[in-house]
């Protein structure tokens, strides 16, 4: 393994971050500093930070149906509910009991929906950065009806305070129902969905995130979680050896049945 891999792998950061802990010399393998980010690390070698061996940690990957009232966070000084409450049972696994695993992502407190929690640095970075266009559909439950305006007006682009807001599409999971809204999104600002709709004057009752990634909520029940499966886990990994024009065509057709039902 690269002497980055095997930092990434640590959970300590992704790989990009660890190339600059290793080109700023704080990276010693076998107690000599290294500044080669590929040195191969073989079986017996000791790598260490300032100081600190490291070693890779086994990876968990944890999908979880966040309901209200959690916040998304590891810790909370106030001691408000945190999503790690939520999860603590896979934690007492022994095989994952030392593991420290961190939201992929956020949804404030009133936001209910699809969480990725891992202690995978590199594949968070992936699914966080925005050249990655990771695929995100919301149900919105508005205050009242959406106006075929302004339907019209979320299509053509929302001006915001932090620039043009665009969504990849709208639609409506009950036709007849138009205070439920289908929305897909690939954008990560904060708060973005409930603030198109506030900019229009409505008040977001609920919102729920139904799809993250390719990821769904098929028999995952409200408050519960489950371990990804391989399949899952590697189709998220190959998502950053894809271009995002691809990735997107390739789940296009399949978020358009998603957001019907």
């Amino acid at each position: 393994m690269r002497l980055n891999q095997y930092i990434a792998h640590s959970g300590i950061c992704s790989r990009r971050e660890a190339d600059k802990l290793i080109k700023d010399g704080l990276v010693t393998v076998n107690d000599k500093p290294v500044e080669n980010i590929a040195r191969p690390i073989e079986e017996g070698d000791k790598v260490k930070l300032n100081g600190k061996l490291i070693r890779p940690e086994k990876k968990i990957y944890i999908l979880l149906n966040k309901p209200k009232d959690f916040i998304t966070t590891t810790d909370d000084e106030k001691e408000r509910k945190t999503v790690l409450d939520l999860v603590k049972p896979a934690l007492k696994n022994p095989a994952y009991k030392e593991l420290r695993i961190y939201p992929v992502g956020r949804l404030d407190r009133n936001t209910s929906g699809l969480l990725l929690l891992t202690n995978d640095g590199e594949l968070t970075q992936q699914l966080t950065h925005p050249k990655y266009n990771v695929e995100k559909i919301y149900i919105a439950t508005l205050d009242k009806k959406l106006s075929s305006k302004d339907e019209e007006l979320i299509n053509a682009g929302i001006e915001l305070e932090d620039g043009l807001m665009k969504v990849d599409e709208l639609a409506f999971p009950d036709p007849m129902n138009r205070f439920k809204v289908g929305i897909k999104i690939h954008s990560g600002k904060n708060r973005i969905v409930r603030r198109i709709f506030e900019k229009l004057e409505y008040e977001v009752k609920q919102l729920d995130r139904i799809v993250y990634a390719g990821l769904t909520k098929k028999d995952l029940a409200r408050g519960k979680w489950r371990m990804l499966k391989p399949h899952e886990i590697t189709m998220l990994q190959n998502r950053g050896k894809k271009t995002p024009h691809i990735a997107f065509q390739e789940n296009q057709r399949d978020s358009k049945k998603k957001i019907r039902r």
